[in-house]
């Protein structure tokens, strides 16, 4: 399909509740779409580079940047290309994966809908809903959390992630784990905010039961995390660690981690996620699907993603209504712990224009 216009939309979406991690404290997500335009359909695509390069070296002002002036003319400039070939175009141009993986979301969508076909389909989805878990961040106070997660276990969400960071750890878990019982499903992400050191304080974290923590240690760290896999019982998961197959087969081989989150985001778009979790599959380590706030855009995709048969453990995916009041699609609705899985033509689903309208920033359209 030949690109005809690409267009930089940027949004800001206010959050219902600020949501705080191990690097910071997000009110209000100012968000990067972009959407191609082809002679037989549409296609949009989610930057999910963040504000300001704490949770990795990307941040939105740059996406936006190395797209108009580098990725969209490559693209533009190789005729017609399959979403197939767009990661080999883009490959010159060195990191960047959050901003080339929603040029290649975009190209994709809009070759699935030209085609008829969904975004599952294509991925190798297997089932028609997935089960849902929800991230539960560093909060003020124990009382505080534990009813928090006390009203997600009601919205009937399957599993709960707590946010931790040195000195919000051992007792937030005790709290959850006393109050819930051992049944829950719980799991902790450090986001980087550990070093090998800490290591006797992870430790303290065992008895709890968890099915992972992810992330302990900076993500160049992978041979901190072989010790640390030596020192402590619970699972390590790999999040920033992991930004391509090749990545996950070498953490794998060297006894890094146990589990892997795949973000497609992180690691340059839905095709490289997809061949993660077949590296994953081979070698007998599960995997699951994380979550960047994304809209209904990147969530319908995500869920996709989360239904191929290797993602055996919850993931991020949670309901529209666990960040924004009101989404830029039709929300996603949580039903019996789970969501559906878009059907139709590519994502399935596309921007309600009035509310895209109403949350829009700015927009640049980039003309072949």
């Amino acid at each position: 399909m030949k690109l005809t216009d690409v267009e930089l939309r940027r949004i800001s979406m206010p959050l219902v509740a600020p949501f705080r991690t191990s690097f910071g404290t997000e009110t209000t997500r100012d968000i990067l779409l972009v959407r191609v335009i082809t002679e037989e359909a549409e296609g949009w695509g989610e930057c999910v580079a963040m504000t300001s390069p704490r949770y990795s070296s990307e941040y939105v002002d740059a996406a936006a940047d190395v797209l108009r002036r580098f990725l969209v003319p490559a693209v533009m400039a190789a005729g017609a290309p399959a979403a197939h070939s767009v990661a080999g175009i883009l490959a010159p141009f060195k990191g960047h994966h959050m901003a080339k993986a929603a040029l290649e979301m975009a190209v994709l969508d809009a070759e699935l809908r030209a085609e008829g076909r969904s975004f599952g389909r294509e991925l190798g989805a297997v089932r028609e809903r997935v089960p849902c878990g929800v991230s539960v961040g560093i909060m003020d106070s124990v009382p505080e959390l534990l009813e928090a997660v006390g009203g997600y276990l009601a919205e009937g969400y399957v599993r709960i992630k707590l946010k931790i960071e040195p000195g919000w750890d051992v007792e937030p878990v005790r709290a959850v784990r006393e109050r819930y019982g051992d049944d829950l499903l719980l799991q902790v992400d450090a986001n980087t905010a550990y070093t090998l050191g800490d290591a006797r304080q992870l430790a303290r974290l065992d008895p709890f039961d968890l099915l992972l923590i992810e992330q302990p240690l900076d993500e160049e760290d992978v041979l901190g995390h072989v010790e640390l896999a030596r020192q402590i019982r619970t699972p390590i998961c790999l999040d920033e660690s992991i930004t391509s197959a090749r990545d996950a087969a070498a953490a794998i081989r060297l006894g890094a981690c146990q589990v892997v989150n795949i973000k497609p985001g992180r690691v340059g778009g839905y095709l490289e996620a997809r061949r993660i979790h077949d590296v994953c599959v081979a070698h007998g380590v599960p995997v699951w699907c994380g979550g960047m706030l994304e809209t209904g855009l990147g969530r319908a995709a995500n869920v996709a993603l989360a239904a191929m048969p290797g993602f055996t453990l919850p993931g991020d995916t949670s309901a529209s209504g666990r960040y924004y009041a009101s989404d830029i699609t039709e929300p996603f609705v949580l039903d019996g712990g789970h969501l559906e899985v878009p059907t139709g033509p590519g994502l399935g689903l596309v921007p309600v224009p009035d509310r895209l309208a109403e949350v829009t920033t700015a927009t640049e359209r980039l003309a072949a």
